[in-house]
């Protein structure tokens, strides 16, 4: 969660309760992290095609849970994915939230 935290402009909120932690920009969702099931797990946004070729390369990552299954991804944080990578993947998630909104709403946000 100290990855989404970082990023600028992320906010973080917990409207379905103190067992999943929301990160949005822009007031879209970039991440979702269950923090109530050991192992926690994070969502995050992908390309289709990527999120295709996460889920064949690694165990830990599944079709986004209670997600639009195309676009999203649901990594187990059971360490199996390199930090670094997931870092990359939470990276990857946010650009392409920020990518999505408008003009106006990038320059809100300094982009």
């Amino acid at each position: 969660m100290a990855r989404c935290r970082a990023l600028a402009r992320a906010d973080e909120e917990f409207p379905f309760g103190e067992e999943a932690a929301v990160f949005k920009v822009g007031g879209k969702l970039f991440a979702i992290v269950s923090v109530d099931n050991l192992p926690s797990t994070i969502s995050l946004k992908c390309d289709p095609g990527y999120a295709e070729v996460l889920r064949e390369q690694y165990a830990a990552v599944t079709a986004g849970y209670h997600l639009d299954k195309r676009h999203w991804n649901t990594v187990v944080l059971d360490g199996s994915v390199p930090n670094d990578v997931l870092c990359d993947w939470i990276d990857d998630s946010y650009e392409l939230v920020i990518a999505g909104l408008t003009k106006a709403q990038r320059a809100v946000l300094g982009r």
